[in-house]
């Protein structure tokens, strides 16, 4: 199947699934997307040149699935590419960013010593779903404390019935695909 762009790759593989994690919820998958070697390329490419419009000079993967989108990102624009963690996944010393979940506090985590100085680098942070904006504030808020810029954050998709672009504020902030409505 040859596709015109992401938007109608990602129309064209996403996978719907009704009433999952629970009732009620419309899960969209993205592994049939992810597998498709096109409808990847075009994601990773329209990631990639919302983040050379950033300025990114590091690339932030969230974990998890940012980690898959985020290092082929980098790789396309010949940078390196951060992981960010959740709790308790790194040895230490790390450094630390809670924040509120719906139903409790989670997590997450960068090595102390990543390699870098992190000190004014610019980062775009990339992640596959913008649904609450707790993960991404989270990672916002930890790459600051380390020194870093983040200037910008981009995702495949929007789920705008929870409201994560408004806690992102005027932060830059592009979505690949258009918001569907959908739950995850």
């Amino acid at each position: 199947m040859t596709y015109d762009n992401a938007r109608e790759a990602l129309a064209a593989k996403i996978r719907y699934v009704q009433d999952f994690p629970e009732e009620g919820i419309l899960f969209e998958d993205l592994t049939p997307v992810l597998a498709d070697a096109e409808a990847f390329q075009l994601v990773v490419d329209e990631l990639a040149d919302t983040a050379e419009r950033y300025g990114a000079q590091l690339i932030g993967g969230l974990d998890a699935r940012g980690f898959l989108l985020g290092s082929a990102v980098a790789y396309r624009l010949g940078l390196g590419i951060l992981a960010i963690r959740k709790k308790g996944k790194l040895p230490p010393p790390v450094h630390t960013e809670e924040y509120q979940l719906e139903y409790g506090t989670a997590a997450l985590e960068v090595p102390a010593d990543t390699g870098t100085d992190l000190e004014g680098v610019r980062v775009v942070l990339v992640d596959d779903v913008l649904a609450t904006g707790g993960t991404l504030v989270a990672a916002r808020k930890l790459l600051e404390s380390c020194g870093a810029v983040v200037s910008g954050h981009a995702v495949v998709l929007e789920v705008p019935r929870l409201g994560g672009r408004e806690r992102l504020g005027d932060s830059p902030l592009t979505v690949i695909n258009e918001p569907t409505g959908g739950d995850c």
